[in-house]
C-alpha cells in the first residue's frame, strides 16, 4: 500500500502492487510536501521516473529514504529524471516531493508531478541484459519468464511466512493468501503450458523437430 501525506496529516492513499508498473500524477501546492510510502520486501529492484512541471520561482526537491531516514536518492530542483535502488531488507520507503518558494512569494499555481515506479522484474532492462549477454530474442523471453516465476515464488514464500505469523489473529489474511496462492499457481501453470507450445512452434519453424 502506498500513501501520499502532507505535513498537516492529510492522507491520500494509492493501492500499489508488489510487481509491475505504477504510474501516478498529482498536484503539489506551493510550500507543500507530499510523500509516497511503499512497503517493499527484501531483494526487490525499484526504479522510478519523474517529471515536474515548471512554475516560475518555485523549486521542487525530491528525496527517497527508508524507515531509518537513510537517503537513497536526492535531487534538488528536480525537473525530470530517474532513480533506482534495491532493497536490502523488508522495509518502508518514502518518495517525497517538497515545494520551496522564496520569501514573499504570492503565487498559488500548483505543480503537476508525474511519477512512474517499477518493481521487480518490470524494473529490469532486458534490452541491456540481452546486449550485455548477447542473448537471442527467445532467450530473453525465457529469462523474463524465469525471473517472473522466481519473483512469484519469493512473494508466495513471504506471504506464507507472514500468514503463519498472523494466523492466530487474522483468519481473513489466510483466506486471501490461499486465494492468491491458487491464482499464482494457475499463472505458473499457464506460463509453463504457453512456454511449452511456444518452444514447440519455434523448434518446428526451425525444423528441429517433427
Amino acid at each position: 500500500m502506498g500513501c501520499f501525506s502532507r505535513n498537516v496529516g492529510v492522507l491520500l492513499c494509492v493501492l500499489l502492487h508488489e510487481y509491475g508498473v505504477h504510474g501516478i500524477s498529482f498536484y503539489l501546492p506551493p510550500r507543500a510536501r507530499k510523500c509516497l510510502r511503499e512497503e517493499i520486501r527484501k531483494d526487490v529492484l525499484v526504479t522510478g521516473q519523474y517529471e515536474v512541471a515548471e512554475v516560475h520561482d518555485v523549486v521542487t526537491n525530491l528525496k527517497v529514504t527508508d524507515s531509518a531516514e537513510h537517503t537513497l536518492y536526492k535531487k534538488d530542483n528536480a525537473q525530470k529524471g530517474k532513480f533506482a535502488f534495491s532493497t536490502d531488507n523488508f522495509d518502508e520507503f518514502d518518495i517525497c516531493f517538497e515545494s520551496v518558494v522564496p520569501t514573499g512569494f504570492q503565487g498559488v499555481t500548483e505543480q503537476l508531478i508525474i511519477l512512474n515506479i517499477k518493481h521487480g522484474t518490470e524494473a529490469k532492462n532486458y534490452e541491456n541484459i540481452a546486449k550485455a549477454e548477447k542473448l537471442k530474442p527467445l532467450e530473453v523471453k525465457l529469462r523474463q519468464m524465469e525471473d517472473l516465476s522466481e519473483s512469484i515464488a519469493k512473494e508466495l514464500s513471504y506471504m506464507k511466512s507472514n500468514a503463519e505469523h498472523r494466523s492466530n489473529t487474522n483468519e481473513s489474511t489466510s483466506s486471501r493468501v490461499l486465494g492468491f496462492s491458487l491464482l499464482s499457481m494457475l499463472c505458473l501453470v499457464s506460463l509453463a503450458v504457453w512456454q511449452m507450445f511456444y518452444l514447440r512452434r519455434f523448434f518446428k519453424s526451425k525444423r528441429l523437430i517433427e
